[in-house]
């Protein structure tokens, strides 16, 4: 400061409005999802009847949202992508009372700051619409056009020109993943509504305006349709109403849980755990079930403004609110499942002891919400699953196995002898299966415990990878074809990863519709449902996806092996165990398994000695 008094001059400046959206943009437009959703959200606020959503490269070339709503005047036209310009907000008093969707005058500006923008918009009083182009902030073409009523929006090449932001972006299958599930999220909030999705000149989904449980039923599938369970309740302070699907139907991943406040798309980390948790009864561990569930209330309870994308809100009175949920979802599931309530029951279970009568009498005063300066704690779902130690290299390996590494050369005697030639007194009765989970067998110098779901993980990754650098790879036709209807993300994967599917064995046949036909499985596995088969693979790719940096066929070939390998609690003949150990160590990895957990252990005579001491 002492500088800039002496000089004259200032260090501080105020940043050119160009500079300043690319920078807002950088909050609101975080993938093309998110210019998506403010699309959506700004037909839906239009009053539309149909809306029509286009992308193509999972939006990164373009994204246009086509309705038949309210259109805007050529003022209007300009004004909506000024910087803080919005018809939604007139007064801080209509910041806390906010019914509309999208953002408060901040994403149009930003959007067209990163991208080429045409808007084409016409009224249905005005004799010709306006069409409007912006490049980079820039305008470019300001003129009248001949246009249907309504307002089509088409954003193309989307961080053209912040190329550091567009090398940020995932593979086309993951963002488009993130743009269905915006779309997903618009039509079961707006049943009223027509709703198209075309990607990439193929059609999605066509959705006339119906009833919820149709909608759920043509989003995710026909074997929802007789498996969906309605609840509804109503007090002075909220309403609630929603539907929940069979835990038969159950998904190894999230993806179809929703929460709507107002008819807006919100995350709430502690009401999600606890309407999982009152599925656990009736779900496996990490499973994850449909449902969709819907509050109404006063506006004027509700913050909607405590996250840059709105996807998080603030209750005035968080508790009631999910006691609320909590024993509306509980009683549907007891309903649904014939369970009695017995008396006390809710009050040993959880600490939200209200009735939905109370929670209307009593509201007043915040006489449940939480005192000054307490802060609701937020479990997630605790994962009992054995964490196993990794394995980082060849003396790691030596240290778990008590044998060296798999890259050094080993003598004949260090070998375990299921490796090296086992004695000529060798037989079946060498083997022992411990818990139908782990075999073990005698070696010259120790004894070896093999896990048998992570030693076939090992075998059958080995196989398909092998499997894709041959020019016939072997497939064992089905006696009957199997069809399997996909969700449009589990579609759209599929197809960017069916070249590799196909060079693993698998005959798969895509079809319109998100369907499609298996033929054939590689040859020498026992599988049985193909389709939960191919189904879990897509997933586990999803999540390998996530975490792992390798090649795709690398993942492929891992969920494959994850999916197919013998499971834990499986019982095996003595001729089985002999065979999987034998297969075992032919691996050119055998030590571990794709994910380089360990496949076995050993322990030398030496130690088990000295336990004994």
């Amino acid at each position: 400061m002492k500088h800039s008094a002496e000089t004259g001059t200032t260090i501080i400046r105020t940043m050119p409005p160009e500079l300043t959206n690319k920078i807002a943009a950088g909050e609101v437009i975080q993938r093309p999802a998110s210019v998506a959703k403010e699309l959506l959200d700004n037909a839906v606020d239009a009053a539309a009847d149909r809306i029509k959503l286009i992308v193509q490269q999972a939006g990164r070339t373009l994204v246009q949202v086509i309705d038949n709503g309210s259109g805007m005047s050529e003022e209007d036209a300009r004004l909506c992508f000024e910087r803080h310009a919005t018809s939604k907000i007139q007064s801080i008093e209509d910041l806390f009372k906010i019914r509309t969707m999208g953002f408060r005058g901040e994403a149009m500006a930003s959007i067209a700051s990163i991208s080429q923008v045409e808007m084409k918009t016409k009224r249905v009083e005005d004799e010709a619409g306006t069409l409007l182009e912006i490049w980079g902030g820039e305008e470019k073409r300001f003129e009248p056009a001949a246009i249907d009523d309504g307002t089509s929006i088409a954003v193309r090449n989307l961080f053209y020109n912040v190329p550091a932001r567009r090398q940020f972006l995932k593979t086309d299958a993951t963002e488009l993943k993130h743009i269905i599930r915006v779309f997903q999220n618009a039509v079961l909030a707006n049943t009223d509504i027509e709703f198209e999705l075309h990607a990439d000149g193929d059609k999605i989904y066509h959705l006339p305006a119906q009833p919820l449980k149709q909608r759920v039923t043509d989003l995710f599938g026909k074997q929802y349709r007789a498996s969906l369970i309605p609840f509804k309740e109503e007090t002075s302070y909220v309403k609630i109403h929603g539907l929940l699907a069979d835990p038969k139907l159950a998904k190894k991943s999230r993806g179809e849980q929703f929460l709507f406040v107002n008819g807006r798309p919100f995350q709430h980390r502690y009401l999600t755990y606890v309407i999982l948790s009152l599925f656990d009864a009736w779900t496996k561990q990490n499973e994850y079930p449909f449902y969709a569930i819907f509050l109404e209330m006063d506006p004027s309870q509700v913050d909607v403004n405590v996250h840059p994308a709105k996807m998080e809100v603030k209750f005035d009175d968080e508790r009631s609110v999910i006691q609320l949920a909590r024993s509306v979802v509980k009683k549907a599931l007891n309903q649904y499942f014939v369970v009695p309530e017995v008396e006390g029951s809710e009050r040993m279970t959880s600490d939200f002891d209200l009735s939905f009568d109370q929670i209307g009498s009593q509201h007043t005063g915040h006489s449940f919400g939480r005192s000054e300066g307490e802060q609701m704690q937020y479990p997630s779902r605790i994962n009992f699953r054995e964490q196993r130690p990794r394995i980082d290299g060849d003396e790691s390996a030596e240290r778990l196995y008590g044998v060296p590494g798999t890259s050094g050369q080993r003598s004949e005697a260090d070998r375990p002898e299921s490796e090296s030639g086992r004695t000529t007194e060798a037989s079946a009765k060498d083997f022992w299966q411990l818990h139908n989970s782990y075999i073990l067998t005698q070696t010259r110098t120790g004894l070896c415990v093999i896990d048998q779901h992570a030693a076939h993980k090992r075998i059958i990754y080995e196989k398909a990878i092998s499997a894709t650098e041959e020019s016939l790879p072997g497939t064992q036709q089905l006696l009957f074809a199997q069809t399997v209807e996909l969700g449009a993300s589990e579609f759209s994967l599929l197809k960017e990863l069916l070249p590799i599917i196909q060079r693993m064995g698998f005959s798969i046949q895509l079809l319109s519709g998100n369907t499609a036909i298996i033929n054939g499985v590689p040859a020498d596995i026992d599988i049985g449902d193909e389709r939960a088969v191919l189904r879990d693979m897509l997933q586990q790719y999803r999540d390998l996806n996530q975490k792992l940096k390798l090649e795709a066929r690398e993942k492929v070939a891992i969920a494959f092996a994850s999916r197919t390998a013998i499971p834990r609690g499986k019982r095996l003949l003595e001729p089985e165990m002999e065979m999987l150990i034998d297969q075992l160590f032919a691996c050119d990895e055998p030590y571990v398994d794709p994910l380089q957990k360990p496949t076995l252990i050993y322990m030398p005579m030496d130690e088990l000695k000295n336990r004994f001491r």
